[in-house]
């Protein structure tokens, strides 16, 4: 083969080669959403939402055809992506032939497989954890249909009952208690907790419902969450309790956060036993436990 041939081709090689190392790397659109859900089982989904192109105008009579997309990563080890399709009530995702289906509504989702209810169910979004604030555990309950962030140490009891409204009264919720490495060397108590109530068939939700009868309730809002709030104080043998409630207004059941935070004088103490404790970063921890808290409705 002619010499002159031969470098031509090797220099088209060469060309070829330098022109792919500096062309441009072709961009994957950013998802519009992304969340990360909890699921009964501890099966856990990530999905990334996609916008589509612009869909063209329906046919008279008929509903607009979705062009989105959602990519999922579950916690057996699959992956795909799936179209969206329509829907009469949330957002709905599926293959080819319907044999999964990923369906996603406000902050809950579900996957069908072979139109089954089997594999992920109860499934609950959580926050994404919060700058500055260590919240590294997420509880959720697909049962009552919210998630939480809780810090590292706290105790989840899913057997807990309000009592302190009387006999018939108890409310039903789920309390985290703080670690002892929180309370160690100073005057709060080891069942200082945050808990997440509900009032069931409530005409108005107002934290009046969750405290003593005439606990004023006044209007909170906290970045885009207003809520109903109320606080207590109580005294007895030395100890001090506090309790507020943030209820949320327009759930039912009706939902709301309780802060208990049970000390001790810090003056019936032996000088030097203790040190007391940092009330305001407790409550700035409970505030961010708080933020994270989803619901679906």
């Amino acid at each position: 083969m002619d010499r002159r041939i031969i470098l031509g081709a090797i220099v088209i090689v060469i060309a070829v080669a330098i022109l792919r190392a500096y062309a441009p790397v072709a961009q994957l659109p950013a998802p519009v959403a992304t969340a990360s859900y909890y699921c009964n089982g501890g099966k856990t989904i990530t999905a990334a939402y996609y916008r589509g192109a612009p869909a063209p105008a329906p046919a008279p009579g008929q509903p607009p055809v979705p062009t989105g997309s959602v990519v999922l990563t579950l916690s057996d080890g699959r992956s795909m992506t799936l179209p969206q399709t329509i829907s009469a009530s949330g957002i709905r995702y599926a293959n080819a032939d319907e044999s999964f289906v990923f369906w996603s509504k406000g902050n809950g989702a579900l996957v069908l497989e072979n139109n089954q209810e089997k594999s992920y169910i109860g499934c609950v979004a959580a926050a994404p954890e919060p700058a500055g604030a260590s919240l590294p555990q997420v509880y959720a309950n697909g049962a009552d249909g919210f998630s939480i962030r809780l810090p590292a140490g706290y105790t989840t009891d899913e057997s807990y009952r309000y009592q302190e409204l009387g006999p018939g009264k108890e409310i039903s919720g789920v309390k985290f208690t703080i670690p002892a490495s929180v309370a160690a060397s100073t005057n709060l108590s080891t069942d200082s907790y945050l808990s997440v109530e509900e009032i069931p068939q409530t005409r108005d939700c107002t934290a009046g419902l969750f405290m003593w009868q005439g606990t004023p309730a006044e209007e909170l809002t906290d970045g885009d969450t207003t809520y109903s709030v109320a606080s207590s104080t109580g005294a007895g043998a030395g100890n001090r309790y506090e309790e507020t409630v943030y209820a949320l207004p327009g759930t039912n059941p009706c939902i709301a956060v309780r802060y208990f935070i049970h000390y001790g004088v810090i003056q019936n103490y032996p000088e030097g036993a203790v040190r007391e404790f940092d009330a305001q970063a407790l409550h700035a921890q409970f505030d961010a436990m708080r933020r994270t808290l989803l619901i679906v409705p």
